[in-house]
C-alpha cells in the first residue's frame, strides 16, 4: 500500500564522471561533468559532492527559485578535485539571499574548512571563499549519524586513498546510498597494505571490512556506487581507490540492494563503453538469479523513489 501523501524522493544526476571532466560528442548520453547529485526529499534540497556538475545545478536552482531563498545542504565525500572543483562556479553561493550548509570530514592533514577554501586561494582562483555572499555554514563532521531536517544521514568511511566517506540518506520514501569512490576490500590481498600482512590476515581483514560495508548498505533502495573499471582494467589499477563492474554487482547483491546505479565513469570510457559495462553488469545479475535492477548514471536523468508502505 502506497501513501499518496508522501512525496517521492527525487534524485537527479548533474555530474557522473570520475577523475576529470570530458565533455564532447562521445559522452553526450552519460555525461562529461564530474561528480554531483541532487536529492530532494521531505522538504530538503541535498547536494552530494561539488564536482563540475554543480555549476549547471546552480544555474537550474536560480532559474527555479528566482527571488526566493535557496536553502540547501551540501555533503562532501572527500577532497579530491573531481569532487570539489565546481564549487567556486556555483552561482547560488554568490547570492546573499541564499543559505548553504556544507558538511564533510577532515582530510588527511587538512581541516574540512581548509579543504573547501583551498581551490579558491591565490594563485588558483581570483575570488576567495570569504568573498562568497551566501550565508555559509561549514560543518566539520565527527559523528557518523546526523540529521538534515527530517532526513536522517548515516556516514561510513570507504576504501579510497585519504579520508573518504560514503553516505546513506534515509527519507520517508526509502533510503539512498552514495559511494562514488570505493575500491573492493580484496585489494588488501594484492596491494601494499596486504603485503605487510600474512595472506590469512589480509583475507580476514578484507572479509570483515566487506561484511561491514554490506551491513551499512543493507536494504538500500538505491545504491549509487563506484564502478569505474572493467574487471580487466581493475587488475592494472589495484590500490587506486576505484571499483569494477563485478565488485559493484557483488556488493549490491550481498547488501540486498533494490537498484544499483553504476557511477564515476572513467574519463576514457565513451557512451558505447558504458553501454557495454552496463550490459555486463546485468548479465552478472542474471546469473545470480536475484532481482537486482542495474542502471548506469546519466547526466540529466532523474530517479523517483516512491513510498512503498503507508506510515501508521
Amino acid at each position: 500500500m502506497t501513501d499518496a501523501s508522501v512525496a517521492p524522493t527525487r534524485i537527479r544526476f548533474w555530474g557522473t564522471r570520475g577523475s576529470i571532466a570530458v565533455p564532447g560528442p562521445k559522452t553526450l548520453r552519460y555525461g562529461g561533468n564530474t561528480t554531483c547529485v541532487e536529492l530532494r526529499a521531505d522538504g530538503e534540497v541535498i547536494v552530494l559532492d561539488a564536482g563540475s556538475g554543480i555549476r549547471p545545478l546552480g544555474i537550474a536552482l536560480q532559474k527555479e527559485f528566482q527571488t526566493r531563498t535557496i536553502k540547501l545542504s551540501l555533503l562532501i565525500t572527500h577532497a579530491h578535485w573531481d569532487h570539489i572543483q565546481g564549487f567556486p562556479f556555483f552561482k547560488p553561493a554568490y547570492d546573499s539571499n541564499n543559505e548553504i550548509r556544507i558538511f564533510g570530514f577532515d582530510g588527511a592533514g587538512a581541516s574540512f574548512r581548509d579543504i573547501l577554501a583551498e581551490p579558491m586561494k591565490t594563485p588558483f582562483f581570483p575570488i576567495t571563499m570569504r568573498e562568497l555572499s551566501a550565508r555559509m555554514d561549514i560543518n566539520k563532521l565527527s559523528d557518523m549519524t546526523f540529521s538534515l531536517g527530517n532526513v536522517k544521514v548515516h556516514a561510513a568511511f570507504v576504501n579510497h586513498p585519504g579520508v573518504c566517506a560514503g553516505y546513506r540518506i534515509f527519507t520517508s520514501a526509502g533510503s539512498v546510498a552514495f559511494l562514488p569512490d570505493h575500491e573492493p576490500y580484496e585489494c588488501f590481498l594484492h596491494a601494499g597494505r596486504g603485503n605487510q600482512l600474512s595472506p590469512q590476515q589480509a583475507k580476514e581483514i578484507a572479509a570483515d571490512e566487506q561484511a561491514g560495508m554490506a551491513q551499512f548498505l543493507h536494504g538500500s533502495d538505491i545504491l549509487i556506487l563506484d564502478a569505474q573499471y572493467t574487471d580487466g582494467e581493475y587488475k592494472n589499477h589495484i590500490g587506486w581507490g576505484h571499483g569494477s563492474i563485478s565488485s559493484a554487482v557483488s556488493l549490491a547483491l550481498e547488501a540486498d540492494i533494490q537498484t544499483l546505479v553504476l557511477f564515476h565513469h572513467d574519463p576514457h570510457h565513451d557512451d558505447e563503453k558504458v553501454d557495454a559495462m552496463l550490459e555486463s553488469a546485468r548479465e552478472l545479475v542474471a546469473k545470480s538469479g536475484k532481482p537486482l535492477k542495474v542502471a548506469a548514471a546519466q547526466e540529466g536523468a532523474e530517479i523517483l523513489l516512491d513510498a512503498k508502505v503507508a506510515v501508521a
